[in-house]
């Protein structure tokens, strides 16, 4: 109980370090923004997530002797992570006439079904809509397949867990490198579309590498925490279900920001999806330079996430032969 106090008290004195810092020092994460309660608000919960994040580094170093070992697992078995990896990508399209070019003509037909819906029946001011369509619809899909597989992994590799001694979340792991093969191949959708509405293309495409990267990560955190969790509580997989039908409506995928009220703008922003997907778009349709507060939200958000996901499978790890 006194060392939970302790990291509360560490967390307070580092969150109000940084709300002083930010405050006198706007500049370092905002650029343009007049409302003084959405900057306070959105100061408040950056200082608190870097906290967090500072704090799990230390406890990391502090700990590293006894962290090593437990991810150095991961090289050994390479070998059946690759395998994993391959069963799974092949598995999705198993006598399937078309195979892998449903990668990419998948979220192709979901553009064009949603850019007639939307951008004919509610006419959203959004220049170069599919373009706008789909570069938030590829996005949001990856860490909805990538999650949701890693969520039953463990469930379903119980056969070898039960035989093998191996690091149970290579199980996840697999599961994200297979939604990410597939994810690089939609890129594939996305620059066909751009082709054909003669969009531009801009040098910081090349730095869309960056955001996959926090989306990665981020996704890796949230699938260890569900296949942990669910071995557990079964529910989870219907509960989950719901929070992702939520989350597609909550992240601008197919409407504008600006269409939301300033006063509500508060959820859409406590949605993680939200700027990883405004990230994406800013290097990839926009030409646009990420912004320090882009890259401080998206970095601290998929550092907490992947940190907390590696602890709780940590510590339950040990109880899943009892329950699958």
């Amino acid at each position: 109980m006194g060392s939970k106090l302790k990291y509360i008290a560490i967390w307070s004195i580092l969150t109000a370090l940084l709300l002083f810092i930010f405050i006198y020092n706007t500049w370092l994460v905002f650029e343009n923004e007049t409302d003084l309660h959405w900057k306070s608000m959105r100061l408040f919960t950056i200082s608190g997530f870097m906290s967090l994040t500072i704090i799990i580094i230390v406890s990391a170093i502090y700990k590293w002797k006894a962290i090593t070992p437990y991810l150095a697992k991961l090289f050994k078995y390479q070998p059946l992570l690759y395998q994993l990896v391959r069963r799974d990508f092949k598995a999705k399209y198993k006598r399937s006439v078309l195979g892998i070019l449903w990668t990419i003509l998948n979220p192709l037909f979901t553009m064009i079904i949603l850019t007639i819906v939307f951008s004919t029946l509610f006419r959203f001011d959004i220049e170069n809509y599919p373009v706008y369509l789909l570069s938030g619809q590829i996005v949001f899909s990856f860490f909805s397949e990538s999650t949701n597989m890693a969520m039953t992994s463990v469930l379903n590799g119980a056969s070898m867990i039960k035989k093998v001694n191996m690091p149970k979340y290579i199980f996840p792991l697999s599961r994200l490198l297979s939604s990410l093969v597939n994810f690089t191949l939609s890129l594939v959708a996305l620059i066909l579309v751009m082709v054909l509405t003669q969009s531009s293309f801009h040098l910081t495409m090349l730095l869309m590498i960056v955001p996959i990267i926090y989306i990665f990560i981020f996704s890796l955190g949230v699938g260890l925490i569900l296949s942990a969790a669910v071995v557990f509580f079964r529910d989870m997989m219907y509960l989950y279900g719901i929070l992702i039908t939520a989350l597609t409506y909550l992240t601008p995928i197919f409407y504008p920001i600006s269409i939301i009220p300033e006063h509500f703008r508060l959820v859409i922003s406590l949605n993680p999806m939200y700027h990883f997907v405004e990230y994406f778009r800013t290097v990839s349709i926009y030409g646009g330079m990420p912004t320090i507060w882009q890259n401080i939200v998206c970095l601290t958000l998929a550092f907490v996430s992947v940190a907390v996901g590696l602890f709780v499978f940590y510590k339950k790890q040990d109880q899943f032969i009892l329950h699958i």
